[in-house]
């Protein structure tokens, strides 16, 4: 589950003052609404940071055998055009990655010039992370492809986007919710971008009620070791908000199994962002029969692609 974990880290939610079995009515509407705000401004902040979202420029998937790679077209693998024209090469052979560092070009790997070195990907304990001027990269493995995730630290994107477009914060979709476990946990199908299919523990359902219709989510996470993360799609999807869905985290379920679901922070997945992500998608049990309006929306910048 460790994609799952660095996704639910990227979202991680910024402690407020309203702990989850504070009930609404005790809550402070005005010092809610600001805290919210305060959220969303940390939540750009993340988005903008050296591993935040906005700044990547680039996927590359990588056959196997040699991989070159630089701005020069000759390359299997072409880089911004401000980047050396020839750079190096990642070599794949049966699953074990390395790279080679052209004679003439400085590249920090793991924060050390190196010229060659054996490549951990980010499904490994030690990710290998490569810096060239404004660039960073690291490997990515999904199901059994490996590709170079390109980051660019004066990307344009973080200049673009000043904020998220949000509904209007309101303490109603701030709901209560009882975590029911299940007797043992189950195996829910998470597909993501690329047509994969992963399957992810889950230990019960979140019980909760909107204009009177019971609904249910089915989170990832224990709720007790770490929040529950889920992802979401409902009858907003693909008209105001994201096609491909919403995250979601929820605090830790008190000893009475009781929680909130504070729908005015569903984020939009990093796939409405860049091009170069790949983001699980709702499981069919998380597309909820009711129009969520609250948390992030689309707009000309974010959620088309």
């Amino acid at each position: 589950m460790k994609k799952i974990h660095l996704i639910i880290a990227v979202i991680a939610i910024a402690t407020t003052i309203f702990s989850c079995k504070t009930s609404n009515e005790k809550i402070n509407k005005e010092e809610y609404v600001q805290s919210v705000k305060e959220w969303q401004q940390n939540r750009l902040g993340r988005l903008k940071s050296e591993n935040g979202w906005l700044n990547l420029v680039g996927l590359h998937w990588l056959k196997e055998g040699e991989n070159p790679f630089g701005s020069n077209e000759a390359n299997n693998i072409v880089f911004p055009e401000k980047a050396p024209a020839f750079i190096g090469s990642v070599l794949l052979y049966k699953d074990h990655l390395s790279v080679r560092i052209e004679p003439d070009v400085e590249v920090y790997i793991n924060d050390s010039l190196l010229k060659e070195h054996e490549i951990n990907t980010d499904a490994d304990k030690n990710t290998t992370y490569f810096k060239l001027g404004d660039f960073r990269w690291h490997i990515i493995k999904r199901g059994d492809r490996y590709g170079i995730r390109l980051r660019d630290l004066k990307s344009p994107l973080l200049e673009q986007i000043t904020e998220i477009p949000s509904f209007p914060i309101d303490l109603k979709w701030r709901i209560k919710a009882t975590f029911e476990p299940f007797k043992k946990p189950k195996k829910i199908a998470v597909p993501n971008f690329l047509g994969d299919v992963n399957y992810e523990k889950c230990y019960g359902l979140l019980k909760f009620n909107i204009d009177g219709k019971e609904l249910s989510l089915m989170p990832l996470g224990d709720g007790v070791n770490e929040n529950f993360f889920v992802i979401f799609a409902d009858e907003t999807s693909a008209e105001e908000t994201y096609g491909a869905g919403r995250f979601l985290s929820v605090e830790k379920p008190d000893k009475n199994g009781i929680t909130y679901i504070d729908f005015n922070k569903a984020t939009n997945p990093p796939c409405a962002f860049t091009d170069y992500a790949t983001c699980p998608l709702p499981p069919k049990e998380n597309i909820l029969p009711v129009k969520i309006l609250a948390g992030e929306k689309n707009n000309e910048l974010i959620g088309h692609h």
